[in-house]
């Protein structure tokens, strides 16, 4: 029988790239900015036309120094992505970890970093799941040792394919192969450092 896990709040993200919370916070336009394409805008102009249609939230999955540069002195709030490639490189030092988030974060303070999601979806059996609550406790610590713990939030982002029943809400809980592979740690750490669990829906 799968096991229950009570969390205090969640961001879900749906198929059109809007996210929000369940907490009851207001829900706030955003959307996924895909880099992979031909003829695409330059991410001046990605942000110029966000503010005019008033998203005020993005997500980029991977450390795009060009709109990270772009996004200096908007208001827009930013989810960015570890990388797959950085994952087992910042879980296995924390001088890696230091080194990304100087070169991330510190770099652009004018950016309004506001979640880092370790990876999107992992799965059980990915060769990386053991990796992933190192990672997070790694980035964690220079984000809170430089007093920005309460604004920039360390989470993930998981598939709705990691629950194993979904209603009525009251009777929500996760698949325990999740649980076990790495999910028991993510609650526990996200507990402790009052962050949300992403949900891609």
């Amino acid at each position: 029988m799968p096991s229950r896990v009570g969390l205090t709040h969640l961001v879900f993200e749906n198929s059109d790239g809007k996210y929000f919370r369940h907490d009851g916070e207001q829900r706030k336009q955003c959307r996924i900015y895909e880099i992979v394409g031909n003829n695409l805008p330059s991410p001046q102009e990605v942000v110029s036309l966000s503010k005019q249609y008033d998203f005020r939230r993005m997500r980029i999955y991977d450390r795009n120094q060009q709109v990270l540069q772009a996004l200096r002195g908007s208001s827009i709030e930013l989810l960015l992505d570890l990388p797959n490639i950085d994952l087992q490189r910042v879980a296995s030092s924390q001088d890696n970890a230091n080194r990304w988030v100087q070169d991330n974060v510190k770099k652009f303070g004018n950016v309004r970093f506001r979640y880092f999601s370790m990876r999107n979806e992992v799965k059980p059996w990915d060769s990386f799941a053991r990796f992933l609550v190192l990672a997070m406790q790694n980035i964690q610590r220079p984000i809170s040792s430089v007093g920005l713990g309460n604004q920039i939030k360390v989470s993930t982002a998981i598939e709705t394919g990691a629950l194993a029943e979904s209603y009525p809400p009251s009777r929500g809980s996760f698949r325990s192969d999740y649980r076990t592979a790495y999910l028991d740690g993510v609650i526990r750490f996200l507990v402790n450092n009052n962050a949300p669990l992403l949900v891609n829906v």
